[in-house]
């Protein structure tokens, strides 16, 4: 059964307590609290519901579109691996969303420009097909 009281007082200690002046870059990965979600929605983690998340587009310094991350190997359309120091991550491209830079509690690291266009060419490319 998911906590959803915990994590709706930890959302409204973000609310009160954000970073509304934060700055923050597309290609930029950034722990966020993206909290407990429906169903198959991709959940935060620990007791400040965060993930991993990949900025992909930055619309002003409040929001913007992120995609989660996972540690777990996954192929298929709708990822893409990105390896670091050994390890492989995948961003997960069907969860795009948008969120508010109050989420962000730290920066990670910045991915190439080489392997965002990578990435920005594979969600519009599945973006693109029908269904």
């Amino acid at each position: 059964m998911k906590d959803f009281d915990s994590w709706n007082r930890e959302k409204k200690n973000l609310e009160n307590i954000g970073h509304a002046t934060l700055s923050f870059h597309e290609r930029e990965i950034w722990w966020c609290s993206i909290g407990l979600n429906l169903g198959d929605e991709q959940d935060g983690k620990n007791e400040l519901f965060e993930r991993p998340v990949l900025i992909i587009k930055k619309f002003n310094n409040k929001i913007c579109w992120v995609l989660p991350m996972t540690t777990k190997q996954k192929d298929g359309i709708y990822y893409h691996q990105l390896e670091h120091d050994g390890k492989i991550f995948s961003v997960i491209l069907s969860q795009i969303r948008l969120v508010s830079v109050k989420r962000f509690r730290r920066f990670i690291r910045k991915i190439s420009p080489h392997q965002f266009e990578k990435i920005q060419n594979k969600l519009a490319s599945f973006l693109k097909k029908e269904a």
